[in-house]
């Protein structure tokens, strides 16, 4: 089964935001956002705005009609400033005009009058002054003061990890369609069409029922659709609830980058204990989350943060403290991982150290130490582990050992090119870390003619979801892949969804149509159980003929249908799923959050130019736990995107803030992505097949989010080549590491560690 959407990405046909054919009388709007980072707004100067041709309106804060708040976990962030200033690019105004040249035109015309206020990047100078988004959280197992006196080895440090930019390629946009009786339509480009009806209500003060959200597809999410599209729907919702008018907002990429949030960048400390054996005893860390200038989803991705600080291992004894820090710069929000890779990033730079220290390879440590079923997660879940098998299968498969050897060979015989290698073990875990967002609903129509439509409130972004459900569907009745269509997800038509995000959307949705359509399959069967005078349970559907025992008999899936539409029986039907099992106490810090845990093991080559500190990624091979996949080619798919998005947060892609918090890396030309010839040179994936019952869709495992931690063990495997070549390098754990950085690193004469470094100015002991 290919992806539905191929031949239309192919062609071009796909439609998407920017594609919907205009109203007449469609206006244009462009955001005005503040020029500094923190100060207090005394006044805006819109007279020199107000004389560009084409000029519609210009709103602020005081047009709002409804709630000027699109807070979602805490209430903490205005949709337009009306007073104080929390980041470069806050929204101040909203510019309506004719056309699109006009509003933006508008926007430069604009003067704010601010007093500044002092600016903070830093999560760490923000925790140091109480700067908090919440309260920290923990996550604690066992007692590690009282397993240091029985660790043999001791290692400690600090790390910096920097931001992501989500860079899809459709940036955020909205379009509003005033419908009667004060009702709005509104396409959005939302991972979470609920999360966008919610909001639109609270700024508008028009209740949900009369604001449908519709979405086609994304040009990509990556999470930075998940809550941040809120703003610019709800933007456009205004302009068209005051004007009458439909309303049209689709960003600028240099608007884009400047205006939202990134993948969190974390700083961190760390404390590692192990035995003579290699055994890790004991891990103290305490992160420090820089969340931006509001809460967003910051507490959530906290939460999984946690959640993953110990990766794939097993420690018996883990404190793990999170402080979410304020800071001026535009809200973090959701990022592929979710909080996940940034714990993982630190238990890996922890082994690193203590393996620098040994002067042993950390592969030792890390095999030595790999969960097992039967081991507890520090926040209380009981282990259902291929972490081993999956280690096990890569050694056999790839031989690591037999790698190691010809890098020794090949570093032995070159003084300017050094080759290093890292060994990546990931454990992630599916579900919405919030247990009561772990539900979905579809409805599923049949029609007389025996085709059937679908409606899910799973969004589609280039993931596959809606060729699995298709795949559900069509495989649930017995019938042909085009008979059934997949519709645009409306809250009109599905209700109260969760967004699609936490790699748990095919999951949850399909598992939801697969409710709905073993209903309506119950439903037609039944109608044929006294014509043929057997059980129930003897009856299926094959390739759109009904089997009797095996046996075809002359009904099929168009005259059983048929039969149903004259007998006036029921052809439509709503199928709600929630997760069962998951649940998880935040006061104790116990329960089982995840449905199931996806494990898998990599191993990633590089080749370092020491000459000019640039470098190429030689190979990743992995074996990745799909559980039985139902679609091996997306899923493929899925895995490759991962790990060369992974590759680039941790190699290629810095996003730069300056100190008055204004983004410098706000363009292509100054923020790095991986191209054609930044992926590496060979991605071998090897499937990893279990069978067990783990509550996902048909026992498939989501591969959306946990490929992109395999990107991580590139930073090691540069670290690895770099020691080659100097083995007295120090390597502060900063990601990521850029050409500059290794270069840095090969001839530095006085290396600075990352802690001293970064806090050194804040006057702390």
């Amino acid at each position: 089964m290919k992806n539905i959407d191929a031949d239309t990405h192919l062609t071009g046909t796909s439609v998407y935001l920017d594609d919907l054919p205009l109203l007449q009388g469609t206006l244009f709007a462009a955001a005005y956002g503040a020029p500094v980072a923190h100060g207090i707004l005394r006044r805006l100067d819109i007279s020199e705005a107000l004389q560009i041709p084409g000029l519609i309106r210009i709103f602020t804060a005081k047009d709002i009609p409804g709630e000027n708040q699109i807070g979602g976990i805490i209430p903490d962030e205005p949709l337009l400033a009306d007073h104080h200033i929390h980041f470069a690019g806050m929204p101040l105004a909203l510019v309506v005009a004719h056309n699109r040249d006009a509003a933006r035109a508008a926007v430069k015309k604009i003067q704010a009058i601010i007093d500044p206020l002092e600016v903070i990047t830093n999560p760490r100078i923000a925790q140091a002054r109480g700067e908090l988004i919440m309260p920290p959280k923990s996550v604690i197992q066992g007692d590690t003061a009282e397993a240091w006196p029985r660790c043999t080895h001791i290692f400690e440090g600090a790390i910096d990890i920097n931001g992501q930019e989500h860079l899809y390629i459709e940036t955020q946009g909205a379009y509003a369609i005033p419908q009667e009786h004060g009702a709005l339509k509104v396409y959005s480009s939302t991972q979470g069409p609920t999360a966008v009806q919610r909001t639109i209500a609270r700024v508008s003060g028009i209740p949900m029922h009369r604001i449908e959200v519709v979405v086609t597809r994304l040009g990509g999410g990556f999470g930075g659709k998940e809550d941040q599209a809120n703003t610019w729907a709800a933007l456009c919702a205004l302009a068209a609830q005051l004007l009458h008018r439909p309303v049209k907002y689709v960003l600028h990429r240099m608007e884009d980058m400047t205006m939202t949030g990134k993948r969190h960048p974390y700083m961190a400390d760390f404390k590692i204990g192990l035995d003579a054996a290699l055994k890790i005893l004991a891990y103290e860390v305490t992160f420090f989350q820089n969340a931006g200038a509001s809460a967003d989803l910051s507490p959530a991705v906290l939460q999984r943060t946690l959640f993953h600080c110990t990766n794939a291992y097993y420690i018996p004894n883990v404190s793990a403290t999170a402080y979410s820090c304020r800071t001026h710069l535009p809200p973090n929000t959701a990022f592929r991982g979710f909080g996940g890779p940034q714990g993982m990033y630190v238990i890996e730079a922890a082994i690193a150290a203590a393996a620098t220290g040994l002067h042993i390879d950390k592969a030792q440590i890390q095999r030595a130490n790999l969960i097992q079923t039967g081991d507890a997660f520090p926040y209380g879940q009981i282990a259902e582990s291929e972490a081993v098998s999956s280690w096990q299968k890569a050694e056999s498969l790839y031989e690591p050992d037999k790698i190691r050897a010809s890098i020794h060979a090949f570093n032995a015989a070159h003084s300017l090119v050094k080759k290093g290698m890292a060994l990546m073990p990931i454990c992630f875990g599916i579900s919405f870390t919030n247990t009561l967002m772990n539900n979905a609903r579809s409805l599923v129509h049949i029609y007389s003619d025996g085709s059937v439509g679908i409606s899910t409130g799973a969004v589609e972004m280039g993931q596959g979801v809606n060729t699995k459900i298709l795949q559900v569907a069509a495989q649930t009745f017995g019938i042909s892949y085009e008979r059934v269509k997949i519709n645009a997800t409306s809250t009109y038509t599905v209700a109260n969804t969760s967004p699609s995000a936490a790699s748990a959307t095919t999951d949850l949705n399909g598992k939801a149509t697969l409710i709905a359509c073993n209903a309506l399959l119950e439903r037609l069967l039944d109608l044929i159980v006294k014509d043929l005078g057997v059980e129930r349970k003897c009856l299926s559907i094959q390739q759109e003929v009904v089997l009797n025992n095996g046996v075809p008999t002359d009904w099929n899936w168009v005259r059983l249908v048929n039969t149903a539409f004259v007998q006036r029986v029921a052809l439509s039907e709503n199928g709600h799923y929630a997760t069962p099992v998951i649940h998880y106490d935040p006061i104790s810090g116990k329960g089982h959050p995840f449905a199931y845990h996806v494990y898998g093991t990599a191993i990633i080559e590089v080749t370092v130019d020491c000459l000019r500190g640039t470098y190429e990624t030689d190979s990743v091979k992995v074996v990745h736990d799909f559980g039985r996949s139902m679609n091996p080619d997306i899923d493929r798919g899925q895995i490759e995107g991962g790990i060369v998005q992974g590759i680039g947060w941790m190699t290629l892609e810095e996003v730069i803030y300056n100190q008055e918090g204004k983004l410098l890396s706000n363009a292509l030309s100054t923020y790095k992505v991986p191209d054609i010839y930044a992926v590496p040179k060979e991605i071998l994936i090897e499937h990893l097949h279990t069978d067990m019952d783990n509550l996902a869709i048909f026992r498939s495992k989501a591969v959306g989010e946990p490929p992109l931690m395999y990107g991580i063990g590139a930073w090691f495997a540069l670290r690895d080549a770099i020691l080659a070549f100097r083995p007295d390098a120090v390597l502060p754990f900063v990601a990521p590491m850029t050409p500059e950085k290794v270069l840095m690193a090969l001839y530095a004469k006085q290396p600075v560690p990352a802690y001293e470094e970064k806090v050194s100015h804040l006057g702390i002991d």
